[in-house]
């Protein structure tokens, strides 16, 4: 891979729609802005995009670790592979994320918690697009703060072979393997991979050698299916479907009654050996009609969820989500198009609760731009969505965004966006024995503000947050709390050359998350900066450095209902990547290359100084 490509490819690392003025960069297509395909540089909304060479040149493991290289967004972890991860974005929870895996919904309905990021590999992804900002005026409940986006890759003109293995800290291995075929007719891809480590202890108390405890190992199958079938050339269908099937060890928190706060407690929970599996099916099939007058899209979708905690109380979760749609893309002027659609989804808790719910939904997004304007060109969209639910309300949401492109002042763009959005309780939340069955939605109003000259871009956000639904200890249920909570802050990022041959990046994010009594919302880091170093100057050798710095973050230690300090540190890792051949490359990576003793969530380890190494073939 020469330089220039190699270049090009990790300048796109914290690539938002405003940073588009690289000719390189011109072409990138994403989905998730408006339910259709468009070029990035036609998105209004703020939207950071993570390729397959980006994940691949830094040998990511987990979609967290690659998420976490973004301005805005944070990770809480339980521990190491496979314990309970938080993807903290904008200061928002991790249930206000919508999550679609090659577009099948991976929010499950009988989790409090939204999306399971945990057991979400990295190896197998083309693309993940995050997009920022109230998002149900196009696809409804849980888009409240984002959208993230994840297409696995796909077929390759021929027959193509992948097969990778790494071997590392922790006795861990992982293994690769995916092939293709593609002809104009139809083509077929399977891949599959998995993991397997001893990992560390879970809980730890802060500054104890995390080698005095028992380890908390992981093991994850994932497959990935793709299909698809031209039946004329303006007719085809495709089918995708994936399964996740992992193991996770963990550490129960152990409280004897007696010495409730006690260290000897704390080294009991860190001790502990729980185990816990969890398994997920996504599955679709989608027939494209193209005619000279519109584009059509009928699908079915289906996710389910099954997952096992058998030293808990409540032992077994079973989530199901179905989904059927269409939607149609009308062109009309130069560069217009409308798009119109309706879909309807039954959500169900199959495992104890045994409820559902369903909801019918119409949606309508209208897209204009327009050339010569003001000096410049200027992108106009406006989306309306409508939702009846038979459990909830029922709800209209909506999202506006204006860009101006300025001709006169090469590389300056200005972006504002408005949206609104709502988020449903889960089946846990009300139905469980810990659930409120009288609790309504919350509602999210929110807007943002970019200013994009060159390698330079600035976002403000700000966000209002009504009804949040939240655990009230006092009753030991969930609970609408009143009044409003507000979230709001600025990005910074800066991606560029700095040599011939090496690339800086950096994300700055300022955020200040207040709760309904004006207080610090838990677990949100004050301010944080991303970084990131890449070095070509040796032929066929990559070198990177990457990390972050991690500002003010308070955590609660709820052995002594204590507030505690999380942040105020760095942490930096380490890549190299050699191409032997065309075929064959090697690489090696060391995560926290200065043993930082750190945590995300009080009383939880986070990883040691690790080091991995592997080898990948392709044909």
């Amino acid at each position: 891979m020469n330089r220039t490509i190699k270049l090009s490819l990790i300048t796109t690392l914290l690539l938002s729609s405003n940073l588009i003025a690289d000719e390189k960069l011109e072409d990138i297509l994403v989905t998730s802005a408006t339910k259709t395909t468009q070029k990035l540089e036609d998105v209004t909304s703020t939207i950071n995009v993570i390729t397959a060479q980006q994940i691949e040149e830094r040998h990511y493991t987990t979609v967290t670790q690659a998420l976490n290289s973004l301005t805005a967004v944070s990770i809480n972890s339980n521990g190491g592979l496979g314990t309970t991860s938080t993807v903290r974005l904008r200061g928002f929870d991790n249930n206000k994320v919508l999550v679609l895996i090659d577009g099948v919904r991976y929010n499950d309905i009988s989790n409090s918690s939204g999306a399971t990021f945990a057991h979400l590999m990295a190896s197998d992804i083309e693309r993940i697009e995050v997009l920022k900002g109230a998002q149900s005026g196009v696809w409804g409940a849980d888009a409240a703060a984002a959208v993230i986006s994840i297409t696995t890759k796909g077929a390759k003109d021929g027959l193509n072979f992948h097969a990778s293995q790494e071997f590392g800290s922790f006795n861990s291995t992982t293994s690769n393997v995916a092939a293709s075929y593609k002809n104009e007719l139809f083509y077929v891809k399977a891949s599959q991979s998995r993991i397997d480590s001893d990992g560390f202890t879970a809980q730890a108390p802060k500054g104890q050698d995390l080698k005095n405890f028992e380890d908390d190992g992981y093991k994850n199958s994932s497959s990935n299916l793709k299909a698809g079938f031209n039946i004329t050339p303006t007719n085809k269908i495709d089918i995708s479907h994936s399964i996740i099937d992992a193991t996770t060890n963990y550490d129960q928190s152990v409280y004897d009654g007696v010495y409730p706060n006690s260290v000897l407690n704390r080294v009991k929970s860190a001790n502990s050996q729980a185990e816990s599996s969890n398994k997920s099916t996504l599955s679709s099939v989608n027939f494209n009609h193209i005619d000279s007058f519109n584009e059509v899209d009928i699908y079915a979708k289906k996710s389910t969820f099954e997952r096992s905690y058998p030293q808990e109380f409540t032992k077994e979760y079973e989530g199901e989500v179905k989904e059927y749609g269409i939607k149609s893309k009308v062109p009309y002027m130069n560069n217009s198009f409308l798009l119109i659609g309706g879909d309807y989804k039954k959500f169900e808790d199959k495992a104890g609760i045994n409820k559902s719910f369903t909801n019918k939904g119409v949606f309508l997004t209208n897209y204009n731009k327009f050339d010569g304007l003001v000096g410049g060109e200027t992108i106009f969209t406006q989306s309306l969505r409508y939702d009846k639910y038979d459990e909830f309300d029922n709800k209209t949401t909506g999202k506006i965004g204006l860009k101006h492109i300025h001709t006169n002042i090469e590389g300056l763009s200005t972006s504002i966006n408005y949206g609104t959005a709502y988020n449903v309780p889960s089946s846990f939340q009300l139905y469980s024995f810990y659930g409120n069955p009288n609790m309504k939605p919350e509602i999210t109003k929110g807007y943002d503000v970019t200013i994009t000259y060159k390698d330079l871009s600035l976002t403000y956000f700000n966000n209002e947050i009504e009804d949040i639904i939240d655990y009230d200890f006092a009753t030991s249920k969930y609970a609408n709390v009143d009044g409003k909570s507000k979230i709001k802050g600025f990005e910074v990022a800066y991606n560029a050359d700095i040599s011939d041959v090496a690339v800086l990046s950096l994300g700055y994010t300022k955020l200040d998350a207040k709760d309904h009594k004006g207080k610090d919302l838990k677990r949100r880091v004050d301010q944080s900066l991303k970084f990131g170093l890449d070095y070509y100057g040796i032929d066929n050798l990559h070198l990177g450095l990457n990390g972050e710095y991690i500002g003010k973050r308070e955590d609660t230690d709820f052995a002594t209902y204590a507030k505690v300090e999380t942040g105020k540190y760095t942490v930096a890792n380490f890549t190299a990547n050699y191409e032997i051949d065309q075929h064959m490359s090697l690489y090696g990576k060391v995560d926290n290359i200065t043993d930082k003793d750190y945590q995300t969530v009080y009383g939880y380890a986070s990883s040691p100084r690790a080091v991995y190494a592997g080898m990948k073939l392709t044909y």
